[in-house]
C-alpha cells in the first residue's frame, strides 16, 4: 500500500475500528493511486478471513442486505469526497480518475458500487451542472460528511421498474411548489438524506415538460414524505431499492435546480456522465471479474491452468473484447475530461456498444464455467451474482432505447455530411492514451456539458476518423511480421466499412422523413457503434507507449487483431482466421496477468 496516500493510513480489514471523520482524512494522489489504495483497503476478495471479501459479500447478498462493514470502511475512506468537485472540497478532478477509483468496488460487488457510491454522483451531477451556490455547497457538505443522496428519474416509455412512476409539481399559493407522486423502486430511497427529483411541471411530452428539484429531507414536512418498504429485485439484491411516496409535499422555491422546464435538457447533459461511468466503471470491472472466475475454473480443473482448445479460444476472445471495450470506454471518459462539450454522441455510443458486447461475452463465459457458474460458494458464487447484477447495472432495454434515441439523429447528420463531402477530422491521440496526465490544473467541469451535439462532425466522426488514420498508418508496419500485416488488412477492411456506413446513412436519411425512424436506422446504429469500438481499439494500440504499466501488451498487435476479427465478423464481413499463434499467445498473456495478480483491463493494476 502507498503510505503517501493518507495522513493516518487505514489497513485492509479494519472495519471494526472507529470511523474516521471524512474531514480529518486526507487522501492524495491521482486516480490510479487512489484506486490502488481502495484495492488494498478492500483486501484479497478470496481470503476467508477478509470481512470485505467474497464470503462476506455473498452472505450479505443472500440476506438481501448491503455489506455494512464494507460500507463503513468506504465511508471512513471518504468515498463521498470522490463525487465532489475539488473547488467544493472534494477529490473529483476527472471522470477517468473516478472510474478508476470505483473499479475495485465493482470488481467485487456491482450492488456495492451503486449503493455505496456511484448513484450519489448520478444525483449530484445535476447539482454540479445547474445548481446555484447554496445547492452546490449543501450537496458538497452532505457528501463530504458521509450523507446519502439519490436520484428520482422521470418516467420513460418502455422502461423497467426503476424508471416507472412519476412525480408532478405545481406552484403553491404562498410560494414554492407542491410535489406529489410515487415511485416504488428507487435505490437508497429508504436511507437517503436528499433526493434529486425529476417532476412533471407541464402537460404533454415536450422538452419543457419536466423540472428538477433538490429535495432535502430536513427541509420537508415528515407527514408528506413516506418511505415505502424495500423492493425485492432479482439482481443487485444487496442494494437498497425501496419506494418513495410524496403526498402533497410542500417544497421551498429554492429547491428548483436550474430553470423551470429544464429537466429533460438537464437529463441529456448529465446522462453523458452516467453512461460513461456505467460503462467504464461497472460493466468493464464486472466483466473483469467474470473473466477471472472463468480462468480460475480452468486452473481448478484436473488438467490445471491450460488454456488450450475451445475454452482457451473463448477466453482469449473475451479478453480481447474486454480490452477493446475498455478502449472505447476510456476514450469516452477522457473525452468528458478533455472536451465535455463534444461528449453527447460518444457517451451514448460507448454505453450501447459496451453493454451489447459484454452481454454476449457473459454468455460465452457461462458456457466455459459450466456447473461452476451456478455455484453459490465463495470461490465461484460471484459469477452467478454478476449474471444477476450486470443487467440491472446497464444491460437492459431502457438503456438501449435511451441511447438509440440519441444515436439515430446523429446518423442523419453523418449521412448529410457524407452527401456534402465534408472532410474527416481525426480525434486527438490524447483520447486514446489511458492514464495519461491532463494539463496541470485541468479539472472536469459539469457546466460544459451540452444537451445537443456540439460540432458533431468534429466530435464523434473524429473518432471514426481515428480508424481511417490508424488504418492508413498500419500499412507502414506490414514489414514487421504477419500479425501486423493481418492487422493492416483488417484496418483497411474496417476503413472501407466506415465509408460504406456513411453512404448508407446518406441513402437512408436522404429519403423523405417520416415520424418514426426506419428499422434500418437501428441496424446502422449497431454498425456505427462497432466501428467506434474498432477505432478506439486501433488507436489505443497505436498510442500504447503512453498507456501505463502494461503498455507492452497493448502495443503488440495480438489483442487488437483478435478483437477486430471478432468485430468484423459481427459486421458480417468475410475475414480470414487470425494467424497461427495469436490466440494461444493472447491466452498466455491472460494467464500471466492472472498468476501475477493484475487486472484484465487496460490499466493492468495490481490486485490485492
Amino acid at each position: 500500500m502507498n503510505d503517501n496516500l493518507t495522513a493516518g493510513a487505514l489497513v485492509p480489514g479494519a472495519a471494526a475500528r472507529p470511523r474516521i471523520p471524512t474531514a480529518r482524512l486526507r487522501v492524495c494522489g491521482d486516480g490510479a493511486a487512489r484506486a490502488q489504495y481502495v484495492e488494498d483497503l478492500l483486501g484479497d476478495p478470496f481470503a476467508d478471513d477478509n470481512p470485505h471479501g467474497q464470503r462476506a459479500l455473498l452472505a450479505a447478498d443472500e440476506r438481501r442486505q448491503a455489506p455494512a462493514a464494507t460500507e463503513e470502511l468506504l465511508e471512513s475512506f471518504g468515498l463521498g469526497a470522490e463525487f465532489v468537485p475539488g473547488p467544493l472540497g472534494g477529490r473529483l478532478a476527472g471522470v477517468e480518475d473516478l472510474a478508476q477509483v470505483l473499479r475495485p468496488l465493482f470488481r467485487r460487488d456491482v450492488a456495492l458500487g451503486f449503493g455505496a457510491g456511484m448513484t450519489a454522483l448520478f444525483a449530484a451531477s445535476v447539482v454540479w451542472t445547474a445548481g446555484d451556490e447554496r445547492q452546490r455547497q449543501d450537496t458538497a457538505r452532505r457528501l463530504l460528511g458521509g450523507g446519502r443522496i439519490t436520484i428520482l428519474h422521470r418516467e420513460f416509455a418502455h422502461a423497467n421498474a426503476i424508471l416507472r412512476g412519476e412525480y408532478s409539481a405545481h406552484p403553491a399559493p404562498g410560494g414554492g411548489y407542491v410535489v406529489d407522486g410515487r415511485k416504488d423502486v428507487v435505490i437508497n430511497a429508504d436511507r437517503a438524506d436528499a433526493f434529486v427529483a425529476y417532476a412533471r411541471t407541464a402537460d404533454g411530452d415536450g422538452p419543457d415538460s419536466h423540472s428538477v428539484f433538490l429535495l432535502e429531507t430536513d427541509r420537508l414536512p415528515s407527514h408528506a414524505v413516506h418511505r415505502l418498504p424495500r423492493a425485492r429485485t432479482h439482481g443487485m439484491r444487496g442494494a437498497h431499492y425501496a419506494g418513495l411516496d410524496l403526498e402533497q409535499c410542500p417544497v421551498p422555491a429554492d429547491a428548483l435546480i436550474g430553470r423551470l422546464g429544464e429537466g429533460i435538457h438537464l437529463s441529456l447533459r448529465t446522462f453523458q456522465v452516467s453512461r460513461a461511468l456505467v460503462s467504464g466503471g461497472a460493466l468493464v470491472a464486472g466483466m473483469d471479474s467474470a473473466l477471472r472466475y472463468a480462468v480460475r475454473a480452468l486452473g481448478d480443473s484436473s488438467r490445471g491452468l491450460v488454456l488450450g482448445g475451445r475454452r482457451g479460444r473463448v477466453l482469449a476472445g473475451v479478453f480481447a473484447d474486454l480490452l477493446a471495450c475498455d478502449s472505447l470506454a476510456v476514450a469516452g471518459l477522457r473525452l468528458l475530461d478533455l472536451a465535455p462539450e463534444y461528449a453527447l454522441i460518444p457517451s451514448a455510443a460507448v454505453k450501447y456498444a459496451v453493454s451489447a458486447l459484454l452481454h454476449e461475452d457473459l454468455d460465452e463465459l457461462a458456457a466455459v464455467l459450466g456447473a461452476r457458474g451456478y455455484d453459490r460458494g465463495p470461490a465461484y458464487g460471484g459469477f452467478q451474482k454478476l449474471v444477476r447484477d450486470l443487467p440491472v447495472a446497464g444491460l437492459g432495454h431502457a438503456g438501449t432505447a435511451d441511447t438509440q434515441a440519441v444515436l439515430v439523429p446523429h446518423l442523419r447528420t453523418l449521412g448529410h455530411a457524407a452527401r456534402r463531402g465534408e472532410p474527416w477530422r481525426e480525434a486527438p491521440a490524447a483520447l486514446f492514451t489511458p492514464g495519461a496526465r491532463r494539463a496541470p490544473g485541468a479539472a472536469f467541469d459539469f457546466r460544459r456539458l451540452h444537451a445537443e451535439p456540439h460540432d458533431p462532425h468534429h466530435a464523434c466522426d473524429g473518432m471514426l476518423a481515428a480508424l481511417l488514420g490508424a488504418a492508413a498508418r498500419l500499412d507502414g508496419k506490414r514489414a514487421q511480421g504477419p500479425r501486423w500485416a493481418a492487422l493492416a488488412d483488417l484496418g483497411r477492411a474496417l476503413a472501407a466499412e466506415v465509408h460504406s456506413l456513411a453512404e448508407r446513412c446518406a441513402t437512408l436519411f436522404g429519403r423523405p422523413q417520416t415520424r418514426a425512424p426506419s428499422p434500418a436506422a437501428y441496424v446502422l446504429v449497431d454498425r456505427y457503434c462497432l466501428l467506434l469500438a474498432a477505432a478506439s481499439c486501433l488507436a489505443v494500440c497505436e498510442n500504447a507507449a503512453l498507456a501505463g504499466p502494461d503498455g507492452a501488451l497493448l502495443a503488440e498487435p495480438d489483442w487488437a487483431l483478435l478483437a477486430l476479427t471478432r468485430f468484423a465478423r459481427r459486421l458480417g464481413l468475410e475475414v480470414p482466421d487470425v494467424p497461427d499463434g495469436v490466440t494461444p499467445d493472447l491466452a498466455a498473456a491472460l494467464v500471466d496477468r492472472y498468476r501475477h495478480g493484475h487486472s484484465f483491463d487496460l490499466y493492468g493494476m495490481r490486485l490485492a
